[in-house]
């Protein structure tokens, strides 16, 4: 399809799974237990490469590394870099206590705990594991070999030259299974690809500011070529994201993308429900070689600095111990947050995201609305969060946790936390001047800020979890200053009540 097209097929997509009373009266059929999917991606045959274990803490405070204050250099990473990057971005940290016996609880949220997101390390020779693509396993923290050898250049190619990827030592290629959480949340899942994909990059990149690793998001790319690098159909499985990380290999050049292996699997249910809305949609935001090239000669590079950096006083704990520790709150105590906690959130969230989509459009891409039902010191009612001078402008006054329930899919949780982000973006305007990536970028962008906000949470001692929403009643409830905007991401912030009993991992 031509790029209008493509634009007008993604903002049909958008619109086709709002969420609105009706349609989750409707769209709220019986889950088929019967082919629930499988939660880890398992290799028939495939050599299995141990990863080291424990987590080394940093230190760094974990509020510097989750807003990427923290200062980073050149340096090659270590094995013992690799291992806790992938682990603390989709590993298994805990394990909760059920009925029927434990359940792995890991790094990042994702929606429905349905794990749907695959992280593979593309590198050249480190100190420990040769040069290779290797899928990470999440069920024995260990790495799978795809392929032997070096393909990073494949990965130059498919970027179009990205010089950040040039210059890495390695790269993680972040990809989806869809039907993984499409057998729960159908096609809105296309949707969570990004949301829960957003979550595990703030993760990486606040490991590997901690660990004084470069490392940025890269959206532009030939996707069909960073699929057949990883081994992935495109389909069913296909790339959302790369993060190039470290220095100091020297820039690699450019080649050819490999042809597909093929590799055996074993199935993730005893069948597939086919959403067409996910393939088309994700066939619309696809880039080949042009657009890639387009991408990568709009990239506005690194965002201009936005507000103050996040500072605190006194000992500051690791943002490897926050991940370790952290969880998903399930029920918010009716109490109230300070202030200054907040603003500190706030900031963390907004400030710049390393990405590569153009600087066309205002950065932030979405902006931050928020209601404010109990924080000491704020007047309750609805608020937006200026980033440039980090203010809060209230747009009108009142007591909204009602409110607030109603949005939040009249659920309990958002009419009990302290506080309701919402993370809302122009998408006529990001599609009109980026193209249908645009749709990706917009959403990564909020689910990694918003991912900020649940690290930042924990950090504190609060509580923080994600919800969906009613996309058109939020953007009428913050209108008219919101007139236009479309929902990508809400997170919830509190005191939380008291969580079942966790086991270390």
């Amino acid at each position: 399809m031509n790029p209008d097209e493509a634009v007008q097929a993604i903002l049909d997509y958008h619109k086709k799974t709002n969420h609105s009373v009706q349609s989750v009266r409707e769209g709220n059929v019986r889950l088929d237990f019967s082919i629930l999917p499988r939660l880890y991606k398992l290799y028939r045959r495939a050599e299995t490469v141990a990863l080291p274990e424990d987590v080394e803490p940093s230190d760094v405070g974990a509020l510097a590394a989750i807003a990427g204050d923290a200062p980073t250099s050149s340096g090659v990473p270590r094995i013992e870099d690799v291992a806790a990057l992938l682990k603390l971005s989709a590993g298994i940290t805990k394990w909760l206590k059920v009925p029927n016996g434990r359940m792995a609880f890991r790094a990042a949220s994702c929606t429905g705990a349905l794990y749907h997101i695959e992280l593979y390390l593309v590198c050249g020779d480190l100190s420990g594991l040769p040069a290779g693509v290797y899928q990470y396993g999440a069920q024995d923290n260990a790495l799978r070999r795809v392929r032997s050898g070096d393909y990073r250049g494949a990965l130059v190619g498919a970027t179009a030259g990205h010089a950040g990827v040039a210059s890495a030592p390695a790269c993680i290629v972040y990809t989806s299974v869809f039907w993984r959480n499409a057998w729960k949340y159908q096609s809105r899942a296309y949707r969570h690809s990004y949301w829960d994909c957003g979550t595990i990059l703030s993760n990486t990149l606040s490991v590997a500011g901690s660990r004084g690793l470069s490392a940025e998001l890269v959206t532009g790319f030939v996707d069909d070529e960073v699929n057949r690098v990883v081994d992935v159909d495109g389909v069913r499985e296909a790339a959302v994201a790369i993060v190039p990380f470290g220095g100091g290999s020297g820039a690699v050049a450019a080649t050819e993308a490999p042809a597909r292996l093929n590799l055996e699997t074993m199935p993730y249910s005893p069948k597939e429900i086919d959403y067409p809305l996910i393939r088309e949609a994700h066939a619309a935001t696809s880039l080949d070689e042009a657009g890639t090239a387009v991408w990568r000669a709009l990239d506005g590079g690194a965002q201009a600095e936005v507000g103050a950096p996040v500072t605190t006083e006194g000992p500051a704990e690791s943002v490897e111990r926050v991940i370790l520790r952290r969880g998903s709150t399930r029920r918010f105590q009716l109490a109230p947050i300070g202030e200054d906690a907040l603003r500190t959130m706030l900031t963390a969230a907004a400030r710049p995201v390393p990405g590569d989509w153009p600087c066309i459009v205002s950065r932030p891409l979405n902006t931050l609305y928020v209601i404010v039902n109990a924080v000491d010191g704020l007047e309750p009612g609805a608020y937006v969060y200026h980033t440039e001078g980090g203010e809060l402008e209230l747009l009108h006054a009142g007591d909204h946790r009602f409110m607030a329930g109603h949005l939040g899919l009249n659920q309990e949780l958002a009419h009990d936390a302290a506080v309701n982000v919402y993370f809302l973006t122009d998408l006529d305007a990001v599609t009109g001047a980026m193209g249908a990536r645009g749709y990706r970028a917009a959403q990564l962008d909020a689910s990694i800020r918003a991912g900020r906000l649940y690290l930042s949470a924990y950090a504190m001692g609060l509580g923080a979890t994600g919800l969906t929403f009613f996309d058109e009643e939020v953007t009428q409830f913050f209108s008219p200053h919101a007139a236009g905007k479309n929902v990508m991401f809400l997170t919830l912030l509190g005191v939380p009540q008291k969580r079942r009993r966790v086991m270390p991992e």
